[in-house]
């Protein structure tokens, strides 16, 4: 399940994509337009900032802003920095041991198999797509 923190990350991006163009836009604009609490907005820029998909600029004229344009981004790149991994099953996430009954496994192409249509949905959507921003 995708948590709100993942949800609202994507609000984020969306928000930074609506306004490129603009500089770094402060989180107290972006809070007020997406209706989440800025303080818990702090939480969800920090890991974008971590994984490189924002930069942010602290002091008068700060702010956060998009390091690529919006058709670079896929969401699933987007929710794995805020959410973690995406996997369906923990035996299938990149930073586990591999799972001893793994050969006998009868379930585990069930779970490969949603796990890769996860993987493909995610990765498939650009947050261009959420914004009607293509090529830009």
């Amino acid at each position: 399940m995708i948590s709100t923190k993942g949800r609202y990350a994507l609000r984020v991006m969306i928000d930074l994509a609506d306004h490129a163009g603009e500089g770094h836009i402060p989180l107290k604009e972006i809070a007020e337009r997406q209706e989440i609490s800025k303080k818990y907005l702090e939480i969800i820029v920090k890991d974008l900032v971590a994984g490189g998909l924002v930069t942010g600029v602290s002091g008068k004229g700060g702010g956060y802003c998009l390091v690529r344009r919006p058709e670079e981004y896929s969401v699933g790149e987007i929710l794995e920095k805020t959410e973690g991994s995406l996997a369906a099953v923990a035996c299938l996430s990149k930073d586990v041991l591999p799972c001893p009954r793994a050969a006998e496994c009868r379930t585990l192409p069930l779970w490969a198999e949603y796990d890769r249509l996860i993987h493909d949905f995610f990765y498939g959507k650009k947050l261009s797509d959420l914004t009607g921003q293509r090529g830009i």
